[in-house]
């Protein structure tokens, strides 16, 4: 039994990443009930995803290190009582700073300890098969979208908004602190044994692994990369619609790209176990890259479908690959804390790019420039990426019980 419970850990990463995610972005379906209800301005409601991602990055790095030390359940436990406190706590705002905080800073503190920490435990408890592992629990975030969002729109069919945010988050406490308890830490390695960090000579503290090459790139590469794709994919309904689509059809092709994306993570998750991460993710970077360019010359529903599935599938596909680079390079001691540093830079450019994409959008009255900078930042984490230095040679390395 205990040799199976890391498929344990990866069903509760992946709920926990899908209550996460999804109540986060259950914003989305909730902007126009609360902006007709409470008068508060649509960007300054919107600005509170902004808030979020930030304290998502933040908490990401934070909890990293707390899991490193005290194990990923009093991670998941404190996750869980903030996500559903801040939905709470954001239903009786009664002026938009306090929803902005209540929701951005809980609601992104809480997702943080979803993200990196449960990818980090979950690329721990595995040797083989550790990148479909990971990819498993990135897949949790793929199923927000069709589960999450469509119970909030359920809820408001027979609620105002107060209410069905209320709920959710009374949900989020029912359904995560008793996942949480389930969560453990890995089984220690058999003494003697290998990780990759001291099989290439070199045992890392937090702090030099940080400040390492191997740390530089794999933060670098993952800032481009969701610097290119923020903006493509928070903007990808307007620009349907912009380019002709009915608002129907552009939400159908937003939808689609982020099942592409679900698609993706577990089959660049295969590929990565069978080939390598290194290799697999540089593919899937150029392939995000030339999808990112093909929404240039798009204008039918048929070309905007073709073009989302493939930039879902890459975008998505490549998201876990940095948590196994990360096991990769520095082994699983501390492995919470490097990929929660990773996860707090790579959230800059998430929380930029739609900003960016906006700006753009309205200064110059077209979505053309978004999509070229983007396309060149794309193939910019193409090319910081082949930089990644050799992964170290190293032995089997064998799991007993704890």
């Amino acid at each position: 039994m205990k040799r199976h419970y890391g498929w344990v850990i990866v069903a509760v990463g992946a709920l926990m990443g899908c209550i996460g995610m999804g109540s986060l972005f259950s914003l989305a379906v909730l902007l126009d009930p609360i902006a007709a209800d409470t008068g508060w301005s649509r960007a300054g409601i919107s600005a509170t995803m902004t808030i979020a991602f930030l304290a998502m990055g933040v908490g990401g790095f934070g909890w990293g290190w707390v899991s490193d030390r005290h194990g990923p359940r009093v991670v998941g436990i404190a996750g869980g009582l903030l996500l559903g406190t801040g939905l709470v706590l954001a239903s009786r705002a009664t002026s938009l700073l306090v929803f902005q905080l209540a929701y951005g800073l809980f609601l992104g503190t809480a997702v943080g300890a979803f993200f990196a920490p449960m990818m980090a435990t979950a690329s721990a408890w595995f040797d083989r098969q550790r990148a479909i592992a990971v990819s498993l629990v990135s897949a949790g975030l793929g199923m927000a979208p069709v589960t999450v969002a469509p119970f909030a729109q359920w809820l408001l069919s027979g609620h105002d908004w107060r209410t069905s945010q209320l709920v959710i988050g009374c949900v989020a406490w029912a359904v995560l602190l008793p996942a949480a308890l389930l969560l453990r830490r890995p089984p220690a390695t058999t003494p003697g044994a290998s990780t990759p960090a001291s099989a290439a000579g070199k045992d890392f503290t937090a702090r030099e692994a940080l400040g390492s090459r191997q740390f530089v790139v794999l933060a670098a590469t993952f800032f481009a990369c969701c610097l290119a794709h923020a903006g493509p994919i928070f903007h990808v309904v307007s620009y349907a619609m912009v380019c002709g689509l009915s608002a129907v059809a552009a939400v159908s092709v937003y939808s689609l790209q982020g099942l592409a994306g679900l698609g993706g993570r577990l089959l660049l998750g295969v590929l990565a176990d069978r080939h390598g991460a290194k290799p697999v993710l540089i593919g899937g970077l150029l392939l995000q890259a030339l999808a990112i360019g093909a929404f240039l010359p798009t204008s039918s529903l048929g070309e905007f479908y073709a073009v989302a599935t493939t930039f879902g599938l890459a975008y998505g596909g490549v998201m876990p690959l940095y948590a196994v680079l990360a096991r990769d390079y520095f082994g699983p001691r501390i492995m919470g804390t490097v990929f929660g540093a990773a996860t707090m830079v790579s959230c800059l450019g998430m929380a930029a790019g739609p900003a960016v994409g906006g700006w753009i959008f309205d200064r110059f009255g077209s979505y053309a420039g978004m999509h070229l900078s983007s396309l060149a930042i794309g193939l910019g984490a193409v090319a910081i990426a082949l930089s990644f230095p050799p992964l170290p040679r190293m032995r089997p390395e064998r799991l007993r019980p704890a």
